[in-house]
């Protein structure tokens, strides 16, 4: 219990930190939740659809933050920046969009686990990883775990014509919510959040590269 709080304190105050955060552009005022696996690692996030996360408040409210601290998340992108963007090349989309997703979804964190059972940089979960070829244990390997995610994101672009935003809101909720809305963005305030959160951090990414 004690090792518990010690880590909830550390993560607390990374949050309420502006200098512990990865980039202070991803401030927002939203609501945090927070979830405790089954191991005692506290989550914390914004975004609770695939998991089972209890409403926490926060003051200046970051984006997901992974369980561990904004220095390995920074440093964890540096570390798979290349592995991401080849597989990005690998299937001609643009890297800062695929490093935008992994951004959202996991804050590069490869650990990262909800308890619907999504994993990973690209939150996999296990009916997608089966439908490319992924094993179960194969979704925590980095780099099966980006291809894969990859190769989703590009077909739900040619699945919905390009159309990125309809894309993005398909890997968040699923092709067949989009569809059952006429092919737009489903009204789930979580989904439409997400839409919003992955371009800007596409836009920011593809800014600072200008």
């Amino acid at each position: 219990m004690g090792v518990q709080k010690i880590i909830i304190t550390k993560i607390w105050s990374l949050l309420i930190g502006g200098g512990a955060l990865l980039l202070s552009a991803e401030l927002a005022s939203t609501e945090i939740y927070q979830y405790v696996d089954a191991k005692g690692h506290t989550h914390f996030t914004d975004h609770p659809l695939k998991g089972d996360y209890k409403l926490k408040s926060i003051t200046g409210s970051p984006r997901r933050v992974a369980s561990y601290d904004a220095k390995n998340a920074a440093q964890n992108r540096r570390r798979y920046s290349p592995m991401i963007t080849a597989a990005a090349r690998s299937l001609n989309l643009q890297p800062e969009l695929l490093h935008a997703v992994v951004r959202a979804e996991s804050a590069y964190d490869p650990r990262a686990i909800s308890r619907v059972g999504a994993v990973g940089l690209m939150q996999l979960m296990p009916g997608t990883a089966q439908r490319y070829g992924v094993s179960r244990r194969g979704r925590y390997d980095p780099e099966q775990n980006v291809k894969a995610g990859a190769r989703y994101l590009r077909d739900l672009l040619k699945e919905f014509k390009s159309d990125l935003r309809l894309a993005l809101a398909a890997y968040n909720a699923g092709e067949n919510a989009v569809k059952r809305y006429g092919n737009k963005i489903p009204p789930y305030p979580e989904t439409q959040r997400y839409v919003r959160k992955v371009l800007a951090f596409y836009n920011q990414d593809l800014a600072s590269r200008s």
